[in-house]
């Protein structure tokens, strides 16, 4: 049986399509997974537990069915929906893991991120990041009616869409040398992580260290789904090659 590793879906009611792909991906290949862990913006956007919307909650039943069928399913909270709490958890039976999260596959000392912590050269984006993070802000944020919220989430993703037009590609990528510091504080030799939507497979080295870097891909037009079996592990995604 697999462990499975997926990212960045970016599950919205504009874009069916990728929903009922996901759902499909869940009654399939994740009922016959040992583990399935979802690292993060799983939504395009999440403004509390208490949001009423059709479209999450087909997803959440979704979520509770497989959890049901005995799959456990972790979740790292993302950039998008980092507001997802214990009431989403308690109605999908998925476990919330916190980022980074260590764990040990097959023996490899692992580290579980979202990656967006890793895009140090994007200060602009890390100043935000702080912002919202901030719980006392995020006590605030929920304490608003749902109209509100929704006015802010929509206008936070207009005005993220313009800055990204504005920047250079390498500004929202990892930084590399952030990677290597991350991966040696926390004594890991392999990375998994998403955010960036550049799916691959790196291979380096740190301190004479053999090292891997995985990076999940989004599903904006397909599926991407890192799969760890039996000792191997394949991307499974179009846009890898090599």
């Amino acid at each position: 049986m697999a462990i499975l590793f997926i990212s960045d879906l970016h599950l919205d009611p504009a874009r069916a399509q990728i929903t009922d792909t996901f759902l499909g991906f869940l009654a399939q290949e994740a009922r016959q997974a040992e583990h399935l862990c979802i690292l993060g913006d799983f939504f395009e956007a999440w403004i509390g537990d208490d949001d009423p919307d059709p479209h999450h909650a087909r997803v959440m039943a979704g979520l509770r069915d497989l959890t049901d069928s005995g799959v456990p399913v972790d979740l790292m909270h993302g950039n998008r929906d980092f507001l997802i709490g214990e009431g989403f958890a308690e109605q999908t039976g998925c476990r919330l893991i916190t980022d980074p999260t260590t764990v040990e596959l097959n023996g490899v000392p692992t580290l579980l991120m979202h990656g967006d912590t890793l895009c140090t050269d994007d200060l602009e984006y890390q100043q935000f990041r702080r912002m919202v993070r901030n719980p006392e802000w995020q006590r605030a944020f929920l304490a608003k009616p749902l109209a509100e919220r929704r006015a802010f989430a929509a206008q936070a993703r207009g005005e993220s869409k313009a800055r990204t037009q504005n920047k250079a590609e390498a500004i929202m990528d990892v930084n590399q040398q952030t990677v290597e510091r991350t991966m040696r504080d926390h004594n890991v030799t392999q990375l998994i992580h998403g955010h960036t939507h550049r799916p691959a497979i790196h291979r380096f080295c740190v301190d004479g260290r053999p090292m891997t870097r995985i990076v999940l891909g989004d599903w904006y037009e397909q599926k991407s789904v890192l799969q760890l079996t039996d000792g191997n592990m394949l991307l499974a995604d179009s846009r890898v090659t090599g």
